[in-house]
């Protein structure tokens, strides 16, 4: 008897040892998270546009909440090389990936087997305009004389951009349909690179955001892809005023997402992180004068909005 109540007691020892282990406030519940820090994943190399934008919500973040994230850069492939990497991750929660609307053209123009659903899209963060931009020494500056120019070129005039197959070149192979002009895509390695190129004459346009302009005087928006003209660029016109229609809902998005399947606290948990750098001061100071339109757009109507672009890159192949 007193051999069969001894084994009873270390049976209750150990199961309340467990139970300890697994539930750091001894709730019952798992340990709140995280636990150890975040990695954040980037498409981009270090300075490009994506990595400033994800070490800034980094450093915003941190005023509120003690995590730790890391920023790690995967470049390669427009994103497909970040985004096989964060496919084979556990749901964990402990991966966080920088995504845009640019990743999910990139998946169709590849052929890439890798479904867009594989991730819990869970943040939609800014809506960006696609723009044409143009060197103002050039002497091709304004969106009559880019299609004066196309059509005397018969197709060879060079567009410049990153990453073919990307939304900039998906964009601009969109333009050329709808002014009924041709040209040739260009792709750089990154976006300034490609503007650099543009100052040094390769080409004749390069495409991307009006907010890529701000602070350098050598270059013009030509036209912008909105329904009406951006208050923050009060002279730059619409498309649709220059004649050309069915370009005003072109923009880049911006956001977050994790591998598809993560626990519906841990993505709780990011939500009120995002919902609170939103409305940062400081978020908004610096990306609301670019012409951005900042959001907080959640995982059910974000997932939904990159299964229908991912659905309409699909039909328009």
């Amino acid at each position: 008897m007193k051999k069969a109540l001894a084994v009873l007691l270390l049976i209750a020892i150990a199961s309340v040892s467990v139970f300890a282990e697994g539930d750091a406030e001894g709730t019952g519940t798992a340990p709140a998270f995280p636990t150890k820090p975040i990695k954040l994943v980037v498409y981009t190399g270090p300075g490009g546009a994506g990595d400033i934008l994800s070490r800034k919500f980094v450093d915003i973040a941190s005023k509120y909440t003690d995590a730790t994230f890391v920023v790690e850069n995967k470049a390669g492939a427009g994103g497909i090389v970040a985004m096989e990497y964060v496919a084979a991750t556990k749901p964990d929660g402990y991966t966080l990936m920088y995504m845009t609307k640019s990743n999910v053209s990139k998946l169709v123009t590849t052929d890439s087997e890798l479904d867009p659903m594989t991730f819990d899209w869970i943040a939609q963060m800014q809506i960006d305009p696609e723009a044409v931009i143009t060197n103002n020494k050039s002497g091709i500056v304004t969106w009559e004389e880019v299609v004066a120019d196309a059509k005397a070129k018969n197709g060879s005039q060079l567009w410049l951009g990153p990453a073919a197959g990307g939304l900039d070149h998906v964009t601009a192979q969109m333009i050329w349909k709808a002014a009924g002009i041709e040209g040739t895509w260009v792709p750089f390695a990154s976006g300034g690179k490609a503007k650099a190129a543009l100052l040094g004459e390769q080409g004749i346009t390069y495409t991307g955001n009006p907010g890529e302009i701000i602070g350098k005087p050598d270059f013009s928006v030509a036209a912008v892809c909105t329904a009406e003209r951006l208050p923050q660029f009060p002279d730059v016109p619409t498309f649709k005023e220059l004649g050309v229609e069915g370009l005003e809902n072109e923009v880049m998005w911006r956001g977050f997402a994790v591998k598809a399947g993560t626990s519906d606290d841990i993505i709780a948990w990011y939500d009120d992180i995002f919902e609170k750098v939103t409305n940062d001061p400081d978020w908004i100071a610096t990306y609301a004068p670019q012409g951005n339109m900042l959001v907080h757009v959640t995982k059910d109507d974000f997932n939904k909005i990159v299964q229908a672009d991912y659905d309409a890159y699909k039909a328009a192949r």
